[in-house]
């Protein structure tokens, strides 16, 4: 009995902190998940790319993100068929803040919100966003709910816009979809929208299971810390250890596609030519414009002069075919 009780012991001794609260992932856990970050991360584990590489990241384009990504065998994290996009014409870039909600239990239900309640917290549509950081994008998972789902209106979108400076990613309903295209900047991919509100009495229909817990978007799986980068209607969520990566390797095809245009048009090189592999002599020439493009004023070229400068000193041609 005495063994027993002692396997007994150590079983619950090795039971995940997060398996123990449904709804907040322990540090130990999200540093557990996210193995392959060796940056710097918030207090509660989740990784802090820099400020330097979302600025960066704005200028990336899907189709860069997405090639980088393949070549690491991440292919599945693009979310597509948004049918409510606000501020469609912006970028939205930031870390993600996950948030995952279930069809409503009342069992399971009444013991969450009494523990949130003596936590402190209100309802527990604002749990999560009252921990958003600027910079941020919080991003939500409702399995789709329409009829009584919306857990974002203005008046939340407004404290999630101060916050985090971003909108929201939400596969779920959203309410007062006019007060939020008001807002200007809080660009946003949404599922629908509904004039109907979250959990009225008559329909409780949801309750909050994850908070920075793994969550999943469409077919892709985002993890607290990944990189959101939306634009032209189509949202990519990028793994914090790839995101500089993808914005250098995204800096240099901008570089080498205007390169490629320019000799071109002038009748250099052949379109064949251009898109392909680079022989030794183009891949001369190429190094030999940039270095004097980055010290003409005239020349405005679609990448900040240090990072130009760091691609010169490394001599490095990417493969463009």
């Amino acid at each position: 009995m005495k063994k027993v009780f002692t396997l007994l012991l150590l079983a619950s001794f090795f039971i995940p902190v997060s398996l123990t609260q449904a709804q907040q992932i322990s540090k130990e856990e999200l540093v557990f998940l996210t193995p392959e970050w060796k940056g710097e991360r918030f207090p509660d584990g989740r990784p802090k790319v820099s400020d330097d590489i979302l600025k960066r990241m704005k200028a990336v384009s899907i189709e860069e993100a997405w090639a980088t990504m393949g070549g690491t065998q991440f292919n599945y994290q693009l979310a597509e068929d948004w049918p409510v996009r606000i501020n469609p014409d912006s970028v939205l870039v930031g870390r993600a803040f996950t948030t995952t909600f279930m069809p409503y239990r009342p069992d399971m239900w009444k013991v969450i919100d009494e523990r949130g309640k003596k936590e402190g917290r209100r309802n527990q549509n604002v749990w999560g966003v009252e921990q958003l950081q600027k910079g941020d994008v919080y991003v939500g998972s409702q399995f789709g709910l329409h009829k009584n789902g919306p857990t974002i209106g203005d008046r939340v979108a407004a404290d999630i816009y101060r916050r985090t400076g971003n909108g929201i990613i939400y596969d779920g309903a959203i309410r007062d979809i006019e007060g939020l295209k008001a807002m200007g900047r809080f660009t946003s991919y949404v599922t629908s929208y509904s004039p109907s509100y979250h959990n009225p009495r008559s329909d409780l229909n949801t309750m909050i299971m994850g908070i920075n817990q793994p969550t999943r978007i469409r077919q892709v799986t985002v993890m607290p810390g990944d990189i959101v980068l939306g634009k032209e209607g189509v949202v990519i969520f990028i793994p914090p250890h790839l995101a500089e990566k993808v914005v250098k390797a995204s800096e240099k095809t901008r570089l080498e596609d205007m390169f490629a245009h320019i000799r071109t048009a002038e009748g250099k090189y052949t379109a064949g030519q251009m898109d392909a592999n680079w022989p030794a002599e183009i891949q001369k020439d190429y190094l030999a414009w940039l270095k004097a493009s980055v010290k003409d004023k005239k020349m405005k070229l679609p990448v900040a002069k240090a990072q130009v400068e760091e691609i010169i000193a490394t001599s490095s041609v990417n493969n463009v075919f």
